[in-house]
């Protein structure tokens, strides 16, 4: 909901800017003379005396395979016991020849992070290693990772359910040729991602969090989410300002629509100077000013757009469109409009989940659909996980090195601590 500010694109007048720096001792130092000195005799003379006088570095890196032979010892005779003593492999080298946890971690994180397409995963891998491995190969480590990862996705629902208030939100993605739903329920620290066939209550429920849960859920108001008494209710601030915007611009006589707009700005500063301050809640004064204020405007709105005239005959439910419709909606659910204003912990939007559900978007316009459900269903598990862990603090990469050797739960070491 920014507005233009005038200024022009990029780095602003008096910003230091951020360079790159150097994060470990040089591999190598290649000094550079002067081409009359390339050949002199009196070089080594001269570079007796020399100084350094500037700097650089260049940042690259090796891309190469690493072989490790693993050898099974056996010892004939034991000169202790007599018997034949032989050694055992470690419990991750299962085959005559495999792929090593670092290029498996790659691998995943290249089709799921990275959103790239397992052909084209075999052909990045191919080309820089020079490694045949094979689209099938490719498929079944993302599978082995997505199963590993399972304890702690159930960790983190297990969080959810008992958090202060979690985000809400879904959207649709093209699975063995059909329109699959992702439901995302998140916050700052967990997230969960679940596929279903379905958009409404009982995906919701088949979820099995949000039933289960306390606390508050920030949603967009998708009539679905109402159906959970269980839980308080919290709709995106970000979302009526972007209808309440909507109408501003397309029917300029609706005045209520810009006054609004302005109601909800100036609560959610108040709470912002509140926190600056140290102050836990607002003063109950300011509240009751604000309620007030709200109250009036519902009033000017409904002036405006009078309730539509039922015509002899008519059945059903009068067409009230989309300006009505908001009024109606603004009116009903004042108290979830404005919780956030009461209680602190609680965010004014709900862009939380449509951060943590983005992913799915980026995922199908690079790589297209998902062939089939199985391989939806994994990469939701795997990114829940990877999301989870970038929350912790640790890298994607790292995050998806540790569920390939079995140590996903490590994730969560510092809630423990």
């Amino acid at each position: 909901m920014r507005e233009k500010s005038g200024k022009k694109q990029g780095g602003q007048k008096g910003h230091s800017g951020t360079h790159l720096a150097v994060l470990s001792e040089p591999d190598h130092v290649i000094n550079h003379l002067h081409a009359d000195c390339q050949h002199c005799p009196k070089r080594e003379i001269c570079m007796m005396n020399s100084e350094v006088k500037e700097i650089r570095h260049e940042i690259d890196m090796i891309a190469q395979v690493d072989v490790t032979e693993h050898e099974l010892i056996t010892i004939p005779v034991c000169p202790i016991c007599g018997e034949a003593k032989t050694g055992s492999f470690p419990a991750e080298i299962k085959a005559v020849v495999q792929y090593g946890q670092n290029l498996e971690a790659l691998a995943v994180a290249l089709n799921t992070i990275g959103a790239v397409s397992f052909n084209r995963t075999h052909d990045i891998l191919s080309g820089v290693f020079n490694v045949p491995i094979s689209v099938g190969t490719i498929k079944n480590m993302v599978s082995r990772c997505a199963a590993k990862v399972e304890e702690a996705n159930t960790v983190s629902a297990e969080k959810l359910k008992s958090a202060h208030h979690k985000h809400g939100d879904e959207t649709g993605c093209r699975a063995d040729g059909k329109t699959r739903w992702t439901h995302c329920l998140s916050n700052e620290l967990y997230i969960v991602l679940f596929l279903h066939d379905k958009r409404g209550h009982i995906a919701m429920e088949e979820m099995g969090i949000i039933q289960y849960s306390g606390g508050t859920l920030v949603h967009d108001c998708w009539a679905p989410y109402w159906c959970f008494t269980n839980v308080k209710h919290q709709l995106c601030g970000a979302h009526l300002l972007r209808e309440l915007k909507g109408i501003v611009e397309n029917h300029p006589k609706q005045t209520w629509a810009k006054k609004f707009t302005t109601l909800l700005l100036n609560l959610k500063r108040a709470k912002e100077k509140a926190i600056a301050k140290g102050k836990t809640a607002l003063h109950r004064n300011t509240l009751k000013r604000y309620s007030n204020l709200y109250d009036e405007i519902m009033r000017a709105a409904y002036e405006e757009n009078p309730l539509p005239e039922r015509k002899p005959g008519q059945r059903g439910r009068t067409k009230r469109g989309k300006v009505l419709c908001l009024i109606d909606r603004l009116s009903a659910h004042k108290g979830e409009v404005c919780l956030f204003a009461h209680d602190f912990d609680v965010p004014f939007d709900n862009n939380q989940a449509e951060r943590d559900i983005r992913n799915i978007k980026v995922k199908t316009k690079v790589s297209g659909c998902f062939r089939s459900v199985d391989g939806a269903k994994e990469y939701l598990k795997i990114m829940s996980y990877v999301s989870t862990a970038i929350k912790h603090g640790f890298t994607s990469f790292d995050a998806i090195r540790r569920a390939v050797m079995g140590n996903s739960m490590s994730i969560f070491a510092q809630d423990s601590e």
